[in-house]
Protein backbone atom coordinates (compact mmCIF):
# COMPACT_ATOMS: atom_id res chain seq x y z
CA UNK A 1 0.00 0.00 0.00
CA UNK A 2 2.08 2.89 1.41
CA UNK A 3 5.82 1.29 2.51
CA UNK A 4 6.94 4.94 3.01
CA UNK A 5 5.60 7.87 4.51
CA UNK A 6 8.26 9.95 3.62
CA UNK A 7 11.92 10.58 3.15
CA UNK A 8 14.11 12.61 4.96
CA UNK A 9 16.76 13.13 2.51
CA UNK A 10 17.87 9.85 1.09
CA UNK A 11 16.48 8.12 4.58
CA UNK A 12 12.96 6.68 4.23
CA UNK A 13 10.64 6.55 7.08
CA UNK A 14 8.84 3.17 6.66
CA UNK A 15 5.17 3.35 7.77
CA UNK A 16 6.10 0.02 9.03
CA UNK A 17 8.34 1.15 11.74
CA UNK A 18 6.11 4.14 12.52
CA UNK A 19 3.08 1.79 13.08
CA UNK A 20 5.58 -0.82 15.29
CA UNK A 21 6.33 2.52 17.51
CA UNK A 22 2.65 3.28 17.96
CA UNK A 23 2.08 -0.66 18.66
CA UNK A 24 4.42 -0.86 21.30
CA UNK A 25 3.55 3.01 22.91
CA UNK A 26 0.07 1.83 22.90
CA UNK A 27 0.59 -1.09 24.45
CA UNK A 28 2.40 0.57 27.27
CA UNK A 29 0.12 3.37 27.96
CA UNK A 30 -3.11 1.12 28.34
CA UNK A 31 -1.08 -1.25 30.42
CA UNK A 32 -0.12 1.09 32.77
CA UNK A 33 -3.02 2.47 33.24
CA UNK A 34 -4.86 -0.69 33.93
CA UNK A 35 -2.06 -1.88 36.42
CA UNK A 36 -2.36 1.56 37.98
CA UNK A 37 -6.19 0.70 38.51
CA UNK A 38 -5.45 -2.38 40.22
CA UNK A 39 -3.15 -1.01 42.65
CA UNK A 40 0.35 -2.26 40.61
CA UNK A 41 3.12 0.30 41.02
CA UNK A 42 3.38 2.15 37.80
CA UNK A 43 7.10 3.04 37.59
CA UNK A 44 7.33 -0.91 38.23
CA UNK A 45 5.34 -1.61 35.23
CA UNK A 46 6.67 1.04 33.10
CA UNK A 47 9.85 -0.87 33.80
CA UNK A 48 8.63 -3.92 32.88
CA UNK A 49 6.72 -2.65 29.51
CA UNK A 50 10.52 -1.74 28.18
CA UNK A 51 12.59 -4.98 29.59
CA UNK A 52 9.41 -7.19 27.82
CA UNK A 53 9.23 -4.68 24.77
CA UNK A 54 13.24 -5.34 24.39
CA UNK A 55 12.55 -9.36 24.89
CA UNK A 56 9.80 -9.58 22.20
CA UNK A 57 11.93 -8.05 19.47
CA UNK A 58 14.74 -10.13 20.36
CA UNK A 59 12.09 -13.18 20.09
CA UNK A 60 10.88 -12.78 17.14
CA UNK A 61 14.01 -12.08 15.59
CA UNK A 62 15.08 -15.60 17.02
CA UNK A 63 11.98 -17.49 15.52
CA UNK A 64 12.73 -15.83 12.65
CA UNK A 65 15.78 -17.38 12.52
CA UNK A 66 14.81 -20.94 13.42
CA UNK A 67 12.06 -20.89 10.91
CA UNK A 68 13.30 -19.06 7.96
CA UNK A 69 16.07 -21.24 5.80
CA UNK A 70 17.95 -18.42 4.50
CA UNK A 71 18.20 -17.20 8.00
CA UNK A 72 19.36 -20.68 9.07
CA UNK A 73 21.88 -21.62 6.39
CA UNK A 74 23.68 -18.63 6.06
CA UNK A 75 24.06 -16.64 9.70
CA UNK A 76 25.63 -13.90 8.36
CA UNK A 77 22.34 -12.41 7.00
CA UNK A 78 21.30 -12.06 10.61
CA UNK A 79 23.94 -8.65 9.89
CA UNK A 80 21.87 -7.85 6.81
CA UNK A 81 19.75 -5.15 6.26
CA UNK A 82 16.89 -7.28 5.23
CA UNK A 83 17.17 -8.96 8.67
CA UNK A 84 17.52 -6.09 10.78
CA UNK A 85 14.25 -3.94 9.26
CA UNK A 86 11.88 -7.06 9.21
CA UNK A 87 9.26 -7.64 12.12
CA UNK A 88 10.26 -11.54 12.86
CA UNK A 89 7.55 -13.84 13.85
CA UNK A 90 4.85 -12.52 16.44
CA UNK A 91 4.95 -15.49 18.73
CA UNK A 92 8.64 -15.34 19.20
CA UNK A 93 7.88 -12.19 20.29
CA UNK A 94 5.22 -12.85 22.34
CA UNK A 95 7.01 -15.79 24.18
CA UNK A 96 9.74 -13.52 24.78
CA UNK A 97 8.00 -11.15 26.38
CA UNK A 98 6.18 -13.64 28.60
CA UNK A 99 9.58 -15.33 29.83
CA UNK A 100 11.02 -12.13 30.57
CA UNK A 101 7.88 -10.97 32.18
CA UNK A 102 7.71 -13.79 34.54
CA UNK A 103 10.66 -13.47 35.70
CA UNK A 104 10.59 -9.56 36.08
CA UNK A 105 8.02 -9.48 37.88
CA UNK A 106 9.36 -12.32 40.55
CA UNK A 107 11.98 -9.99 40.55
CA UNK A 108 9.80 -6.63 41.09
CA UNK A 109 7.31 -8.64 43.41
CA UNK A 110 5.00 -8.57 41.63
CA UNK A 111 1.34 -10.49 41.25
CA UNK A 112 1.73 -13.10 38.45
CA UNK A 113 -1.88 -12.73 37.07
CA UNK A 114 -3.09 -9.30 38.01
CA UNK A 115 0.17 -7.95 36.06
CA UNK A 116 -0.85 -10.21 33.03
CA UNK A 117 -3.95 -9.12 32.65
CA UNK A 118 -3.03 -5.51 32.74
CA UNK A 119 -0.78 -6.52 29.88
CA UNK A 120 -3.44 -8.31 28.06
CA UNK A 121 -5.17 -5.46 26.54
CA UNK A 122 -2.71 -3.91 25.70
CA UNK A 123 -1.20 -6.81 23.46
CA UNK A 124 -4.22 -6.68 21.39
CA UNK A 125 -3.98 -3.06 20.95
CA UNK A 126 -0.32 -3.85 20.02
CA UNK A 127 -1.79 -6.62 17.05
CA UNK A 128 -4.20 -3.77 15.89
CA UNK A 129 -1.52 -1.27 15.29
CA UNK A 130 1.24 -4.05 14.13
CA UNK A 131 -1.12 -5.72 11.68
CA UNK A 132 -1.91 -1.54 10.44
CA UNK A 133 2.09 -1.64 9.56
CA UNK A 134 1.89 -5.08 7.84
CA UNK A 135 -0.39 -4.11 5.25
CA UNK A 136 1.34 -0.99 4.93
CA UNK A 137 4.57 -2.75 4.11
CA UNK A 138 2.86 -5.63 1.77
CA UNK A 139 4.62 -8.40 4.12
CA UNK A 140 2.38 -11.30 5.81
CA UNK A 141 0.61 -11.20 2.57
CA UNK A 142 -2.80 -13.48 1.57
CA UNK A 143 -3.50 -15.54 -1.39
CA UNK A 144 -5.26 -14.95 -4.79
CA UNK A 145 -8.25 -14.14 -3.99
CA UNK A 146 -11.50 -13.06 -6.58
CA UNK A 147 -13.55 -11.53 -3.76
CA UNK A 148 -14.08 -7.94 -4.05
CA UNK A 149 -12.55 -6.66 -1.44
CA UNK A 150 -9.06 -8.09 -2.58
CA UNK A 151 -6.03 -5.93 -2.44
CA UNK A 152 -3.47 -5.05 -4.96
CA UNK A 153 0.75 -4.08 -3.60
CA UNK A 154 2.70 -1.81 -5.31
CA UNK A 155 5.86 -2.30 -6.77
CA UNK A 156 7.63 -0.76 -3.99
CA UNK A 157 5.99 -2.77 -1.68
CA UNK A 158 7.70 -5.83 -3.99
CA UNK A 159 10.72 -4.34 -3.92
CA UNK A 160 10.88 -4.23 -0.30
CA UNK A 161 9.14 -7.44 0.82
CA UNK A 162 8.44 -9.26 -2.14
CA UNK A 163 4.72 -9.27 -2.32
CA UNK A 164 3.39 -10.30 -5.44
CA UNK A 165 1.90 -7.67 -7.73
CA UNK A 166 -0.47 -7.68 -10.47
CA UNK A 167 -3.46 -9.86 -8.53
CA UNK A 168 -5.97 -9.03 -5.68
CA UNK A 169 -4.90 -10.72 -2.48
CA UNK A 170 -6.66 -11.64 0.54
CA UNK A 171 -5.95 -8.73 2.83
CA UNK A 172 -5.07 -11.42 6.12
CA UNK A 173 -3.33 -8.03 7.81
CA UNK A 174 -6.82 -5.97 7.93
CA UNK A 175 -8.29 -9.50 8.83
CA UNK A 176 -6.56 -10.07 11.99
CA UNK A 177 -6.22 -6.32 12.34
CA UNK A 178 -10.12 -6.07 12.76
CA UNK A 179 -10.33 -9.15 14.34
CA UNK A 180 -8.12 -8.05 17.23
CA UNK A 181 -9.53 -4.42 17.81
CA UNK A 182 -13.08 -6.44 18.80
CA UNK A 183 -10.54 -8.45 21.01
CA UNK A 184 -9.20 -5.48 22.35
CA UNK A 185 -12.52 -3.88 23.33
CA UNK A 186 -13.42 -7.31 24.54
CA UNK A 187 -10.52 -7.59 27.16
CA UNK A 188 -10.95 -3.82 28.43
CA UNK A 189 -14.63 -4.99 29.52
CA UNK A 190 -13.98 -8.37 30.83
CA UNK A 191 -10.81 -6.60 33.45
CA UNK A 192 -13.55 -4.46 34.60
CA UNK A 193 -16.02 -7.75 35.03
CA UNK A 194 -13.33 -10.16 35.31
CA UNK A 195 -14.07 -13.07 38.17
CA UNK A 196 -10.42 -14.20 38.98
CA UNK A 197 -6.93 -13.19 38.24
CA UNK A 198 -5.65 -14.25 35.20
CA UNK A 199 -9.05 -14.28 33.45
CA UNK A 200 -8.17 -11.28 31.01
CA UNK A 201 -4.76 -12.66 29.88
CA UNK A 202 -5.81 -16.44 29.30
CA UNK A 203 -9.02 -14.85 27.07
CA UNK A 204 -6.68 -13.15 24.99
CA UNK A 205 -3.94 -16.35 24.60
CA UNK A 206 -7.52 -18.16 23.40
CA UNK A 207 -8.88 -15.50 21.02
CA UNK A 208 -5.27 -15.10 19.79
CA UNK A 209 -4.47 -18.71 19.03
CA UNK A 210 -8.48 -19.41 17.09
CA UNK A 211 -7.85 -16.17 15.85
CA UNK A 212 -4.97 -16.85 14.39
CA UNK A 213 -4.93 -20.57 13.55
CA UNK A 214 -7.67 -19.67 10.83
CA UNK A 215 -6.28 -16.72 9.26
CA UNK A 216 -3.30 -18.89 8.57
CA UNK A 217 -5.62 -20.61 6.47
CA UNK A 218 -5.58 -17.36 3.81
CA UNK A 219 -1.84 -16.61 4.22
CA UNK A 220 0.41 -16.80 1.40
CA UNK A 221 4.17 -15.45 2.42
CA UNK A 222 6.66 -17.97 3.24
CA UNK A 223 6.80 -18.58 6.87
CA UNK A 224 9.39 -21.10 7.32
CA UNK A 225 9.33 -24.83 8.79
CA UNK A 226 10.55 -26.16 12.46
CA UNK A 227 12.00 -29.21 12.29
CA UNK A 228 9.70 -30.62 9.44
CA UNK A 229 6.53 -30.02 11.71
CA UNK A 230 4.96 -27.86 9.08
CA UNK A 231 5.53 -30.26 5.93
CA UNK A 232 4.33 -33.16 8.24
CA UNK A 233 1.43 -31.65 9.57
CA UNK A 234 0.42 -29.76 6.54
CA UNK A 235 0.01 -26.61 9.49
CA UNK A 236 1.91 -23.74 9.79
CA UNK A 237 4.49 -22.99 12.73
CA UNK A 238 1.88 -20.30 14.06
CA UNK A 239 -0.75 -22.84 13.59
CA UNK A 240 1.51 -25.37 15.60
CA UNK A 241 2.09 -22.78 17.98
CA UNK A 242 -1.02 -21.47 18.45
CA UNK A 243 -2.59 -25.33 19.51
CA UNK A 244 -0.39 -25.56 22.23
CA UNK A 245 -1.02 -22.14 23.26
CA UNK A 246 -4.30 -22.77 22.89
CA UNK A 247 -4.50 -25.96 24.71
CA UNK A 248 -2.43 -24.80 27.56
CA UNK A 249 -4.59 -21.40 28.17
CA UNK A 250 -8.20 -23.31 27.74
CA UNK A 251 -6.73 -25.89 30.52
CA UNK A 252 -5.06 -22.95 32.63
CA UNK A 253 -8.57 -20.90 32.30
CA UNK A 254 -10.54 -23.88 33.28
CA UNK A 255 -8.56 -24.95 36.21
CA UNK A 256 -8.72 -21.39 37.37
CA UNK A 257 -12.63 -20.78 37.00
CA UNK A 258 -13.29 -23.85 38.85
CA UNK A 259 -11.31 -22.35 41.82
CA UNK A 260 -12.15 -18.52 41.45
CA UNK A 261 -13.16 -18.08 44.85
CA UNK A 262 -10.15 -19.46 46.50
CA UNK A 263 -7.57 -17.86 43.98
CA UNK A 264 -8.85 -14.53 44.85
CA UNK A 265 -8.66 -15.05 48.42
CA UNK A 266 -4.95 -16.52 47.85
CA UNK A 267 -4.10 -13.25 46.22
CA UNK A 268 -5.61 -10.95 48.12
CA UNK A 269 -3.25 -12.55 51.22
CA UNK A 270 -0.04 -12.36 48.69
CA UNK A 271 -0.95 -8.82 48.40
CA UNK A 272 -1.66 -7.65 52.00
CA UNK A 273 1.54 -9.94 52.70
CA UNK A 274 3.61 -7.84 49.95
CA UNK A 275 2.14 -4.43 50.82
Amino acid sequence: MFPELFRIGSFPVHTYGVFLALAFLGAIMVTVRLGSRDGLPRERIYDLCLWMLLASLIGSKALMFFTEPEYRGNPLALLSLDFLRSGGVFYGGLIGAVLTGFFLMRHYKLPWWKTADACAPGIALGNVLGRLGCFSAGCCWGKPTTEPWGVRFTELAHEITGVPTGTPLHPTQLYESLSMLLVFFFLLWLHRHRRFSGQVILAYALLYAAIRFVIEFFRDDPRGDILGLTTLTGLSTSQLIGIVVGVLALIAMIKRWRNAEAIEKADGRVAAARA
